[in-house]
């Protein structure tokens, strides 16, 4: 473990601009060397979790063709760790939260193939079972995207929105319209296309969606959730590893092998790797990846 530093790391416009829009792009974070490095790792782990899946992509769910999904690569994946538990990447977090320290949430590899659908609006904090809603995702696409190969686009203020209320059901559904029926409507969301080496961060109720890929190369992106240390689990009518794994109760602190601090923490210094979930999960360590609606 490191000390905290002062909330001076990142340029006081960026964390005001979070603030106001529930988002920000923070240009340059990472190196090219672990760009090539890092994005290299993580294709590796998708290509593991994903082999042997017989599925055509026109047989894959309405969800499923948005993107590839692979959670929690970082518990089976070694070489992936230097960039879920990156200490510039999760300081950043920890100063546009204004918080002294973040547990990891989990971290997910996003392969928005070419063909790959446009990702439907909604925010993330309705699908995790935490009470307090200081959390915000690090995006970073290893080539950069743009509005041909499936960049994010963000509703502006969101994160301030009503909308916590609800659950915006992107596994079987659309997300919210944006043009009724949502405090969103008539606010068009704000595209923003990232270089190599962008990390994109928004609020964990920043509504948000991501364009279709058009291109003729996979947009790699991989992304790690944070949430404040010490935020407890809430009440809620699903199951999720996260808490699940780790028996939190509702209303205890979440914090366990499975959410592991991530800032703040040395360069170089991992977690240890909890044990896999019993019985696998679907695109978990240790669970298959296809058909995730069926019974394993």
């Amino acid at each position: 473990m490191v000390d905290p530093p002062g909330m001076d790391a990142i340029d006081p416009s960026a964390r005001e601009s979070f603030r106001e829009n529930g988002y920000v792009v923070l240009r340059g974070l990472l190196s090219p060397a672990e760009l090539e490095r890092l994005g290299a790792a993580v294709d590796r782990g998708v290509a593991r979790r994903t082999a042997g899946d017989p599925r055509s992509f026109g047989e894959r769910s309405h969800y499923e063709q948005s993107f590839l999904q692979c959670l929690n690569l970082w518990e089976d994946c070694e070489d992936v760790r230097p960039l879920t538990f990156h200490p510039g990447i999760a300081r950043a977090a920890a100063e546009l939260l204004g918080v002294p320290a973040l547990r990891l949430w989990h971290d997910q590899a996003l392969y928005k193939e070419p063909g790959g659908r446009a990702t439907d609006p909604h925010h993330d904090q309705a699908y995790w079972p935490l009470a307090e809603a200081n959390t915000v995702t690090a995006w970073i696409a290893f080539d950069g995207a743009d509005l041909e190969t499936g960049c994010m686009g963000y509703v502006p203020g969101s994160h301030r929105f009503e909308e916590r209320r609800a659950f915006p059901n992107i596994f079987t559904g659309t997300g919210f319209d944006l043009e009724k029926g949502s405090e969103a409507r008539g606010i068009a969301p704000r595209f923003e296309p990232v270089r190599p080496g962008d990390v994109a961060f928004h609020h964990g109720l920043t509504i948000h969606c991501a364009r279709p890929n058009r291109g003729d190369r996979t947009r790699r992106t991989h992304t790690m959730i944070y949430f404040a240390d010490g935020s407890t689990r809430r009440r809620a009518n699903f199951s999720h590893p996260c808490v699940d794994r780790a028996g939190i109760a509702v209303g205890a602190p979440v914090a366990s092998a499975v959410t592991p601090i991530a800032w703040p923490r040395a360069a170089g210094d991992y977690p240890a790797t909890p044990p896999l979930p019993d019985p696998p999960i679907p695109g978990w360590p240790g669970g298959k990846t296809w058909n995730p609606e069926q019974p394993l």
